[in-house]
């Protein structure tokens, strides 16, 4: 309720200044000149934008492996794209709900240059230049051959932006979405049970979120921005959703590591166990295409890690022969 006053207070506010005929200054009363002392320019009515520039977890990755689909599954039913196709993908909110009064004012994107990630940042200011925002957002959203790259963003961040676009009569964008929540999951919820990108980053990755400040304090910033104009929190939850897409971009780099060798890579923990049960799947549609070999190699690496499952392994054992009998009616027919 209290985030709808705030809205509420904010249109009234705009409407008398309205009616007493201001101009467009008189939308932003604050003052922004610490924002963009801090790298921030203007980019249209009451958006700013920024370029952030962090190292990127991607080495000497010319090509994808092909494994990698069975670790993420919105990857199976296209080719597997470039490296400088993913953009990584992240939303600040005014509330966690995703209900129709919802507002995105914070969003970044961050792609692979060089071995650099450059984050790209838009920030919302207020109300009115909600449209603007939605314009840049989109334009990066809607770049041909983009594979956009989220955590939990199928359910959360994209909806977001599909009302928004909906409330201010906008097209919808249409961009191919890999969300690596379900990946992670299917890698380390028995592992470490809570999945979310903070957990796997710290608990898995090892990475440090220490000095960051908690993305659930996001509304409650922004609107403190708007009533006070105060920036040093406003400015500490970008930083906090910058080290979103860097983390976003290290948690796929250690997924398409696990995938180069599956089963087999020991740099970081994962359910070995759980992802045979994947391997097992993919090896049937693997074979209904008429290719043996790669998911026989696959089973028999799975068989081995199998300890408590013993149905499973049962399954794995018939699922090797079967290939093996594939194989060898191929050789006979050759």
């Amino acid at each position: 309720m209290g985030n709808l006053k705030e809205r509420l207070k904010r249109i009234h506010e705009i409407k008398n200044i309205e009616t007493n005929g201001a101009g467009e200054d008189s939308f932003a009363p604050h003052d922004i000149s610490a924002l963009i002392k801090n790298g921030w320019e203007t980019c249209g009515f009451k958006v700013l934008k920024r370029d952030v520039s962090v190292k990127s977890p991607f080495k000497n990755i010319k090509s994808l492996p092909s494994n990698l689909s069975i670790l993420i599954p919105d990857l199976k039913s296209r080719e597997l794209p470039c490296m400088e196709n993913f953009i990584f993908f992240d939303l600040e909110t005014t509330g966690l709900s995703g209900g129709a009064g919802t507002v995105a004012f914070l969003a970044a994107f961050g792609k692979i240059s060089d071995n650099k990630l450059i984050i790209t940042q838009y920030l919302l200011l207020d109300y009115p230049g909600e449209n603007n925002f939605l314009e840049k957002t989109l334009s990066i959203l809607n770049e041909k051959d983009a594979i956009i790259v989220s955590y939990n963003g199928k359910c959360f961040d994209s909806q977001i932006i599909k009302t928004r676009c909906l409330m201010n009569r906008m097209p919808l964008p249409v961009y191919n979405h890999v969300d690596l929540l379900h990946p992670s999951r299917r890698l380390w919820k028995n592992i470490i049970n809570d999945c979310s990108q903070a957990s796997v980053e710290t608990k898995i990755l090892g990475l440090s979120r220490e000095g960051d400040i908690p993305g659930s304090l996001a509304p409650e910033i922004w609107f403190e921005f708007l009533r006070t104009g105060e920036t040093e929190r406003l400015e500490k939850i970008c930083d906090h959703n910058t080290s979103d897409i860097s983390g976003l971009s290290e948690i796929l780099s250690a997924i398409i590591a696990i995938s180069q060798n599956l089963f087999e890579n020991s740099e970081y923990k994962y359910d070995k166990e759980r992802l045979a049960h994947f391997v097992y799947k993919y090896a049937y549609k693997q074979m209904l295409k008429n290719n043996y070999n790669e998911p026989l190699k696959l089973i028999k690496k799975g068989i081995k890690v199998i300890k408590n499952d013993q149905l499973l392994h049962d399954k794995m054992i018939r699922r090797k022969n079967r290939l093996e009998k594939l194989i060898e009616m191929e050789k006979m027919k050759s």
